[in-house]
This record gives C-alpha cells, sequence and structure tokens, in this order.
C-alpha cells in the first residue's frame, strides 16, 4: 500500500467478486479460490467471493444476480474476448447492486515476472528462447494482446520469446517452437491462469515437438495477488469518484 493510501473499511467495502473462466479439473478451480481469499485480505478483509463463467459454481451471473451490496468485479482473464465483451457485462447488467467490472489481469509486467519465476523453476536457462503459448480467441483483439504479453516477458527474459495460441486464431505450439529452435533449447511458458483443458493440451504438445523445459501456469502466486489488488483499488477509487 502506497503512503497516504487507505484500505477500505470492510464492513462498508464494495465485495471483491473475481470471475475465472472455468475448468472441470478441481485442481484448476482452487487457483481462483486461493487468489481471491489473499487479495481480499491484503485489502483489509473486503467481503469476498470466487466466481466463474462456466463449468464450475458459483457461476458469476448467479452471484451478481443475488448481490445485495456494491461489487467490484475483477475477472481472472488474460485478456479480452467473448467473455470480458459480453458474458462478463451481461452479468453484471443483472445485479441489482451496483457494479463496475476492471480490465483482464493481462497483459502486465507483473504477468510477466511471474513467468520468469515459473521458467526458472522448470529448468529454463538464461538465453533461452521462449514460446509463450495462450488458451487462444477468434476475438481478433485478443491476439495483439497475447503478442504484448509476449514482448513484456521477452523484455523481461532476455531471449526471443514466439507466441502460439491453443485454439482460436494465431499459430499452434508447434510451428512457434520450430521457429524458436534456431535460438536454442526451448522452453515453454504457458499463459495460462490456472491447470485445466489447455494446459494439460499444451504440455502434451510442447512435450511432442521436442520442447526442452514447460513451466507451470501462474497460478496463486503473490505478483498474480498484487494485480487484483491494484485493479480493485483503483476502480474503487471510480466509484468513490463518482459517489
Amino acid at each position: 500500500m502506497r503512503a497516504g493510501q487507505r484500505e477500505p473499511d470492510p464492513p462498508t467495502a464494495p465485495t471483491l467478486v473475481t470471475v475465472a473462466h472455468g475448468t472441470r479439473v478441481a485442481e484448476g478451480n482452487l487457483v481462483a479460490h486461493a487468489v481471491t481469499q489473499h487479495a481480499a485480505r491484503r485489502l483489509g478483509g473486503v467481503p469476498h467471493v470466487a466466481s466463474y463463467v462456466e463449468l464450475c459454481d458459483p457461476l458469476l451471473g448467479d452471484v451478481m444476480a443475488d448481490a445485495e451490496r456494491p461489487a467490484v468485479v475483477v475477472p481472472l482473464l488474460l485478456s479480452t474476448g467473448f467473455h470480458v465483451k459480453q458474458d462478463l457485462p451481461e452479468a453484471l447488467a443483472a445485479s441489482p447492486a451496483p457494479a463496475v467490472m476492471t480490465r483482464p489481469l493481462g497483459p502486465h509486467p507483473l504477468l510477466a515476472e511471474v513467468m520468469c519465476h515459473r521458467l526458472q523453476a522448470a529448468g529454463a536457462r538464461a538465453g533461452d528462447p521462449v514460446v509463450l503459448v495462450a488458451a487462444g480467441s477468434q476475438d481478433p483483439d485478443a491476439l495483439p494482446q497475447v503478442a504484448e504479453a509476449a514482448r513484456l516477458l521477452q523484455a523481461r527474459w532476455g531471449a526471443p520469446v514466439e507466441i502460439a495460441t491453443v485454439t482460436g486464431r494465431g499459430d499452434r505450439l508447434p510451428e512457434a517452437i520450430e521457429r524458436a529452435r534456431r535460438h536454442g533449447r526451448v522452453a515453454v511458458a504457458p499463459y495460462l491462469l490456472s491447470t485445466g483443458f489447455f494446459s494439460r493440451r499444451a504440455r502434451a504438445e510442447a512435450e511432442a515437438a521436442g520442447a526442452a523445459s514447460f513451466a507451470d501456469v501462474l497460478g496463486d502466486h503473490p505478483l498474480v495477488t498484487e494485480l487484483v489488488v491494484r485493479r480493485y483499488r483503483v476502480a474503487l477509487a471510480a466509484m468513490r469518484l463518482a459517489a
């Protein structure tokens, strides 16, 4: 917390509502719970709930429809797309209480920092070329944001970074690994919040394509929590200014 910055008073502060995509893998859904709890604690114990777009309860639409107090909704998503542009705003519109939504978590330098930690933990060496692999989207605005995430990672990692997507627009992982191999042994960094379908498919494709290492997902790293806290504080300041 910056000097002079006051934490919200928990009894009156808006509820922190995070919304992750959701997965059928229970382990993956626990990440949203952990990040939300850590962020709420950092914010002085504000009311909080982790929700999902699909595949896991509670769904954001249900949480917002039952809202009894103002809320700040922080998407635990890494770029724009159909969910950010349509599903989430529709859910907020159904809320009987005031609610605002922040921008998605990514791209952001803090996420690049987390990916560097994950790469190092997976055995990637300084100077190894990296392929950043995202879930992918058909939204034309999503791929440029993935490219920006790769630019941030390249600046922090200090070696070439290619991009790939599991689905949607963009090159697939085997193609990107083949390009990156010209620069040395290839490390793959999943630009994903949690374990699930996309991370498992990406790992299988990376291993089949001969990647030297495959980093863990972003997960509930403290810097992910920090980013959620920042998003909440910016939205809270805007709500207070508009009041």
